[in-house]
């Protein structure tokens, strides 16, 4: 069975450096440690590094060395990603003023990744997002991506 090939949102790198996020840092710290097991194939983006770059210099050190540490692969911006990302804010799925939300999604697809996981619960793992652009992608000749928080990812101990 090959490995599940998973694309790391901004969000993650956040909740793995901030301990004070309780279960979802826990969940993330997990999932991270599975990586590194082996468990998957791990990916994040030149958008994420954007997003990354505008943290404070301390935490953006940090979270820009979990990439190098457990060895994520950084897919390239993309036109591609670019113009899906388009239909999912004219589609209404993604405001146009978190137009970077659907990009993650978008990059996801168009480089036929299985899941984004993610802690971003206001515009990616919500079920209006992921039902919307589960159906744009399949319209656009790509296939669904699941979506998902680290909780709903990693293994449980009783697993």
């Amino acid at each position: 069975m090959r490995k599940p090939k998973i694309y790391m949102e901004t969000t993650l790198f956040n909740f793995y450096v901030d301990e004070g996020r309780g279960l979802g840092h826990t969940a993330t710290v997990k999932l991270f440690q599975e990586i590194a097991a082996g468990k998957y194939e791990a990916y994040t983006s030149a958008y994420v590094l954007d997003e990354l770059e505008q943290a404070p210099a301390e935490k953006q050190d940090k979270m820009m060395g979990l990439i190098a540490e457990y060895n994520i692969s950084v897919l390239e911006y993309s036109e591609e990603a670019d113009a899906l990302a388009n239909v999912y804010v004219e589609e209404g799925v993604v405001p146009s003023k978190y137009r970077t939300d659907g990009v993650h999604i978008a990059i996801s697809a168009v480089n036929d990744l299985d899941m984004v996981v993610s802690m971003n619960f206001q515009h990616i793992v919500k079920r209006k997002t992921k039902i919307a652009t589960g159906s744009i992608n399949i319209l656009n000749g790509y296939r669904a991506v699941e979506i998902y928080n680290p909780m709903e990812v990693v293994e449980d101990e009783n697993d």
